[in-house]
């Protein structure tokens, strides 16, 4: 009888400790990561401005209350550096357009709020703990959930980017995905991979730099490639649309609660290019692969050939070459962002020798659905028997081209040279090359020869021969 009861008292004592270190376990797995700061709120598409659940590393049934889709990809935000500690506007955008092109998934936004909001090194410095506490919580979901880390796609604005990099660089596995959104660049500029975004963090990085003025170390966005695509819109340095005089509009319209929008314009850009890419799925806006910007103002790269043209954003397709290729493209100062890109190439012949310089012209452009008229451009130099080539963008699609004007306008100032006889050279042809349907189109004068003046009417030359590029590259 007393063995029963001594068996009896073991069992029990064994049955109560091993519920007691149940409940431990959970408790110690919580405990495990009390050293998180940041946050992991899921917002919902009814709910894109507020953090009203949170995923609690540690705590499973957080997840299940927060009623997380396992079976759907997940967007990860990460914001950047913040005068107020609030979010700023952008994040809502962003997370009700990655809900409306991905209505199944989940939208995650970090909140790191008290720690982005310190003097802007020390907050710099913190981006390697945000990455710390991001790698963790996408580590606990795998383990604790068997969530594939393929579906998870980070997303970090300016210091957010390289929080990104870092996260993606002590995840167990890599996740598919991390979107630089003109990372930051004083502090990371000359920062080694490990402590900043870089290619290694993800199966695919693809970053867009949009302010990346100045001198490097003073840059505002990082100025080198640190993606296996990197995009420069507008040449990266400056927006459209973000001069002092559109500041004293948006001013004169809104008050003065907009400022601190002019002054982050360009550098915030980024994002809404992305935004952009989620909302206008059927146009995409292109970018093409070249070695410099200045090349690319000449119209030199508007090939498509062997991954040389991409599309900016969301649908852009994962090409990850050995070494990052810069891209670059033109856009609009507003959304929906897409442009048209075509390269002109003309010869000017004469009989006399003559060189002009920083001459500005107007060509026209008239297709089968549209026109766009008088776009201006100027050439450095304009001298007799030599071609030049040049971009040119328009915001119309015109479809296929059909006829081009040409004008050669007079200098602003009063010149006696132009008063006595004006330049003109003679041109045969026109050679345009148009970047999003990659179509070669030769125009002809109907004279055989137009001779352009200086200050004079338009050149006209129409369609006389079409060069699929197939065969030319």
């Amino acid at each position: 009888m007393e063995g029963k009861a001594l068996l009896l008292v073991v069992l029990g004592l064994w049955l109560q400790s091993l519920t007691a270190s149940r409940g431990g376990v959970a408790a110690a797995d919580a405990r495990e990561f009390k050293d998180i700061e940041s946050k992991f709120a899921l917002r919902t598409p009814e709910d894109t401005a507020e953090d009203t659940c949170h995923l609690v590393p540690g705590v499973s049934e957080s997840v299940a209350h927060c009623h997380f889709n396992h079976s759907s990809k997940t967007f990860v935000v990460i914001h950047g550096w913040t005068v107020t500690g609030m979010y700023e506007s952008w994040v809502p955008k962003l997370v009700a357009a990655l809900y409306k092109r991905e209505p199944d998934s989940n939208v995650i936004v970090v909140d790191w709020l008290s720690r982005a909001q310190q003097h802007y090194p020390v907050s710099a410095g913190y981006t390697k703990l945000v990455g710390k506490d991001v790698a963790r919580f996408i580590n606990w979901m795998e383990e604790e959930f068997n969530y594939p880390v393929d579906n998870v796609h980070l997303l970090g604005y300016s210091l957010g980017a390289h929080a990104a990099g870092i996260a993606g660089s002590l995840t167990n596995k890599k996740v598919n995905r991390i979107t630089g959104l003109d990372p930051a660049g004083p502090n990371f500029e000359y920062a080694e991979a490990p402590s900043r975004l870089s290619p290694d963090d993800a199966d695919f990085v693809d970053v867009l730099h949009t302010f990346t003025r100045g001198s490097p170390d003073r840059s505002i966005g990082i100025q080198k490639p640190v993606g296996h695509v990197d995009i420069y819109p507008n040449g990266g340095t400056f927006q459209p649309g973000c001069n002092i005089g559109e500041a004293i509009r948006v001013i004169a319209e809104r008050g003065l609660g907009d400022v601190d929008q002019l002054v982050k314009c360009s550098h915030e850009r980024s994002i809404h290019l992305f935004i952009d890419s989620l909302l206008n799925e059927e146009n995409p806006s292109k970018a093409y692969r070249c070695n410099s910007k200045e090349a690319f103002e000449k119209g030199l790269c508007l090939s498509c050939r062997k991954n040389r043209c991409n599309n900016l954003g969301y649908e852009i397709n994962k090409v990850r070459a050995k070494r990052s290729s810069k891209m670059y493209l033109k856009t609009r100062s507003q959304m929906p962002y897409k442009v048209f890109h075509y390269q002109v190439k003309i010869h000017f012949s004469g009989t006399e020798s003559d060189t002009q310089t920083n001459q500005a012209f107007e060509i026209s452009l008239y297709g089968t659905v549209a026109e766009s008229e008088n776009i201006p451009f100027t050439l450095p130099e304009v001298s007799t028997n030599k071609t030049y080539s040049f971009l040119i963008y328009t915001e119309v699609d015109i479809g296929e081209l059909l006829m081009m004007k040409l004008k050669w306008k007079s200098d602003s100032y009063f010149s006696w040279s132009d008063w006595w006889s004006s330049p003109r050279f003679a041109i045969e042809k026109i050679r345009v090359k148009a970047g999003e349907t990659q179509k070669k189109v030769i125009f002809c004068s109907r004279e055989k020869v137009a001779h352009l003046q200086k200050g004079k009417g338009s050149a006209v030359f129409v369609k006389c021969h079409d060069k699929s590029l197939k065969k030319s590259g």
